[in-house]
């Protein structure tokens, strides 16, 4: 049976995405180098070397489509090669060498591959400018010690020396291995690999109920939400949050309420925002009109010819009792000033409570009870 590169380098199978790639490749290949890992030096070789090869086959999209289509067995014997360029020709895929690969990934992010400002690599080195990728290489790690490659053959490192081991390798004046923030902050910084910034996904859009009270007095809501994320090694797992929205007094239907990059987390991509829309429930008892509260009053057509008193519960408790002593006409409204909702900037202003009357006239009258009308009523 082939290898899997994807669990070599531990992505997700079917991972294309260059970022994540280039993120696993990096953690992988700075564990298992053979110079970090002096006590177990054969085993770390024969890894470091499965690591680069799958790096190199994943991260190149003609060869990634022939190892998913016929594997590594399949890959190497020559199968779906047509177009694929150098290194695998008509003979087969056959692996570079490891430390080349090594050089050149790093190699790339000195030469603009992504951002190393205020990086905590020191220079090292005697100042001198080397040439070559090698030499390239060996200034940009600053410059260790002398040992050479650790795997044979005439295709690796030539001149490098240590680029891991002797006195400067670990914690000294060059690039430490256990430091790799400088390496992480810039493969996260927008420019993996030259690329442009990834497109974020569209919005999701929630409503979120609130009763007039609620609207009125202000309220804090706190939602569960479960959403996708991505671990380090790109694989997306389920998560459960807790987002919490202070909701204002005098919010209104419409108003948006957004959490950024709260929505599912995708390869090369950015995660959407979330936004909740509020929407106010019905209230049995009063209507709103922007910061105005309206309340319909019946009134049998006595009280509206000789007064009374409307007598109704605020939405914060207290009772209000109102008089109405002109003559009231259908549909006419009487405004009690600051009785209305708060203002959403100034809290501490309301707006109007508006009472419109609804005049109830009897279905029908004796005659006694005309007559008595007709002297009493105006006939203009």
């Amino acid at each position: 049976m082939g290898k899997d590169y994807y669990a070599i380098l531990g992505v997700p199978t079917g991972t294309s995405d260059e970022c994540i790639l280039k993120k696993a490749y990096r953690k992988a290949a700075m564990q298992w180098h053979p110079d970090k890992n002096p006590d177990n030096r054969d085993s770390s070789e024969k890894r470091f070397k499965e690591i680069s090869e799958a790096y190199e086959v994943l991260s190149d999209p003609v060869k990634r489509q022939a190892y998913d289509r016929f594997g590594e067995e399949g890959l190497k014997c020559g199968m779906g090669a047509s177009g694929a360029g150098a290194g695998f020709g008509g003979s087969g895929f056959r692996p570079r060498d490891p430390n080349d690969l090594f050089a050149e990934f790093f190699r790339s992010f000195a030469n603009g591959g992504a951002s190393f400002h205020n990086s905590s690599f020191g220079s090292g080195g005697s100042g001198a400018s080397s040439t070559g990728p090698a030499g390239d290489f060996h200034d940009f790690f600053g410059g260790f010690g002398g040992m050479g490659k650790p795997f044979g053959g005439s295709g690796g490192m030539p001149n490098l020396g240590k680029p891991f081991g002797g006195s400067a390798g670990m914690g000294g004046a060059g690039m430490p291995f256990g430091n790799s923030n400088s390496f992480h902050s810039g493969m996260n910084g927008g420019q993996c690999g030259g690329q442009r910034r990834p497109k974020k996904d569209a919005p999701h859009e929630m409503e979120l109920q609130c009763s007039l009270e609620e609207l009125y007095h202000g309220t804090t809501r706190r939602l569960k939400i479960s959403r996708k994320r991505l671990d380090a090694s790109g694989v997306q797992h389920q998560e459960q949050e807790i987002l919490e929205i202070n909701v204002r007094p005098g919010w209104k239907s419409g108003t948006k309420i957004t959490f950024q990059e709260k929505g599912d987390e995708n390869p090369g991509r950015i995660a959407a925002d979330i936004v909740f829309v509020l929407h106010e429930k019905a209230n049995d008892v009063f209507k709103r009109d922007g910061n105005d509260l309206i309340y319909t009053h019946r009134l049998p057509l006595a009280d509206a010819l000789c007064g009374t008193t409307v007598q109704l519960q605020a939405l914060d408790g207290r009772l209000l009792s109102i008089p109405v002593d002109e003559v009231v006409s259908a549909q006419q409204e009487k405004v009690v000033c600051g009785e209305g909702m708060p203002l959403t900037r100034t809290p501490e202003q309301r707006g109007n409570l508006r009472i419109r009357f609804e005049v109830l006239f009897p279905r029908q009258l004796n005659e006694m009870q005309k007559t008595m009308l007709r002297q009493v009523l105006p006939a203009h």
